[in-house]
């Protein structure tokens, strides 16, 4: 007596090959380099193909990947000009002032053209506003850079996502302003320079925003560093009090009504006109300090 030997099974691809495995999805037979690695078993090329999302979810998928562009493009600009100024002048990678320095960064006396960079030096003309901007992006050496970075990078994730491109870029700014402001009201002729006026904006309005939110900040972390960077800020000798509180009520202000509860809505065109008063008055102030 005998029988036939059953059919193998062949690859639905690949007629010639034998298929050791069948697709967990639709069940056809297929070879090795037609099954693909699922969550759950092996999948045939085509229902491999039939689970990918469409162009417009991958494309939705991506970008989710690179929600805080303005993030990075700060640390970036903040990072390429202490490179540059390093370049220029080894010693400004060692926090020691240097005239670019004193070319970018910013004090009362410097805006009322009454400070000279050193003896030999002329005065600096009067009114440079650009340094309420440019002294927000230098640094005295890279501990400075770094700490301010990284809070930035910390901070960016998290209030970016929530704000979106266009605002994150304008509490960053109002910020920067208004600790500038603080610097002139506060901070004399002390040259001053770096981040951390904005950064502090950003630590306040996030500590508020979860406050409005009902959630303890100092569950978060984000209390405690803005308490421990308030401190440092009072303790330590050469640290901007003015910048640092400056920026810090302008970002408490604002994070007040910008990352305002959903239970208490307000309106959105107020979220993009508050920021952009805060820079009008943080600008008009510095013009009426200076005089």
């Amino acid at each position: 007596m005998s029988s036939a030997d059953p059919a193998l099974h062949r690859c639905y691809r690949h007629p010639d090959r034998e298929a050791g495995r069948s697709c967990t999805r639709c069940g056809k037979p297929a070879c090795s380099d037609c099954l693909v690695q699922a969550q759950v078993g092996s999948h045939c090329l085509d229902c491999a193909k039939a689970a990918r999302p469409d162009v417009k979810t991958r494309a939705k998928l991506a970008s989710s990947r690179l929600l805080t562009p303005v993030t990075y493009s700060i640390i970036a600009i903040n990072v390429a000009v202490f490179m540059w100024m390093g370049s220029t002048d080894s010693q400004s990678f060692a926090g020691t002032a240097t005239k670019l320095h004193g070319d970018l960064g910013l004090s009362k006396t410097i805006l009322q053209g009454l400070s000279r960079w050193d003896s030999n030096s002329a005065i600096y003309p009067a009114h440079q506003w650009y340094r309420l901007i440019t002294s927000g992006f230098i640094h005295f050496g890279l501990f400075h850079l770094a700490m301010n970075m990284l809070l930035l990078f910390q901070l960016g994730k998290l209030l970016e996502r929530v704000l979106g491109t266009v605002r994150f870029s304008l509490l960053y700014t109002a910020s920067l302003l208004a600790g500038s402001l603080g610097v002139l009201l506060v901070d004399g002729g002390a040259l001053t320079g770096g981040a951390s006026g904005a950064v502090f904006g950003l630590m306040a309005g996030a500590a508020v925003g979860l406050h409005r939110r009902g959630i303890n900040v100092f569950s978060t972390g984000i209390g405690m560093t803005l308490v421990l960077n308030l401190v440092l800020t009072f303790s330590i000798r050469g640290i901007s009090i003015g910048g640092h509180v400056g920026g810090a009520i302008a970002g408490a202000v604002l994070g007040w009504l910008m990352l305002a509860p959903s239970w208490k809505p307000v309106p959105k065109w107020a979220t993009y006109a508050a920021p952009v008063a805060v820079m009008l008055v943080a600008v008009v102030g510095a013009i009426v300090v200076v005089g």
